[in-house]
């Protein structure tokens, strides 16, 4: 018997290569508006303290502009919803700011730099910028980091029977790591899951395992886009939802197992 979660989606959102917000990414996932690929303007985050702005990198604001986008449409305060955070690398160029120090003559880590460095940072300055003091999960796993963050999510939403928000993102390593993990920009998603229906919610979802092969789109660049950033991963589910009817789409998880989602417009 094969066990399924199930959540209902009240907000999404979404900045990337192309893809300004939910409702311009919804146009070109229905084919109404054509993809084209243009680098990504990530907005500052005025909800942190000036100090606080100056400090961040690109994972944090990512994170935070597509966690906001999220939950306004939601209708939601951020300060009571419990997150996961899932970057399958963190900040690749703080990292490789580091390394370089860490090669040097004068191998001395700023406390900006270290701090920045660890893979929750990102929950760090959301709880910050957001005044969230509820619980956070911080995942990794690689190209199916979306698959991970989503799952545990769901798992959250149906064992605590409380709404969850799941922020995907990830950013570009700089050379030469870049050519070994060649993230070539910054995406990020975030979806507010909840365990019942409302008058906000987009769609229901039910998640379970398959070994069924993950979805691909027919559309060459956004395939590319899928295929380049482990965030957009999460892009089939996001075109089943903008699309409004009955389907059932694959998404890339480890190994040899895949989610299998079917999607119901509400």
């Amino acid at each position: 018997m094969t066990t399924q979660l199930t959540a209902y989606i009240e907000g999404i959102g979404i900045l990337g290569p192309g893809l300004t917000n939910w409702p311009s990414t919804r146009e070109i996932l229905t084919g109404e508006q054509p993809y084209l690929s243009l680098k990504t303007v990530i907005p500052t985050p005025e909800l942190l303290p000036a100090a606080e702005r100056r400090r961040a990198s690109d994972i944090v604001k990512l994170t935070l502009a597509t966690s906001l986008e999220a939950i306004a449409a939601a209708g939601l305060e951020a300060a009571s919803l419990p997150s996961v955070f899932s970057f399958s690398n963190g900040d690749g160029l703080n990292c490789h700011t580091i390394c370089e120090m860490l090669a040097s003559d004068d191998r001395q880590i700023s406390p900006t730099r270290f701090h920045n460095s660890v893979h929750n940072a990102a929950a760090g300055y959301w709880s910050i910028a957001t005044g969230a003091m509820a619980s956070s999960s911080v995942l990794c796993a690689f190209d199916a980091s979306f698959g991970a963050g989503l799952l545990d999510a769901m798992t959250q939403v149906v064992v605590e029977g409380s709404r969850c928000i799941l922020m995907a993102s990830d950013t570009p390593y700089p050379e030469p790591m870049f050519s070994l993990r060649s993230i070539p920009d910054n995406l990020g998603i975030a979806l507010v899951l909840a365990p019942q229906a409302s008058p906000q919610t987009i769609a229901q979802i039910k998640v379970s395992i398959t070994h069924d092969d993950a979805c691909k789109f027919q559309d060459a660049a956004l395939e590319s886009l899928r295929m380049a950033i482990p965030a957009a991963r999460g892009l089939p589910l996001l075109q089943a939802i903008a699309q409004r009817k009955n389907c059932r789409v694959v998404l890339d998880y480890l190994d040899n197992t895949r989610l299998a989602i079917e999607v119901s417009p509400c």
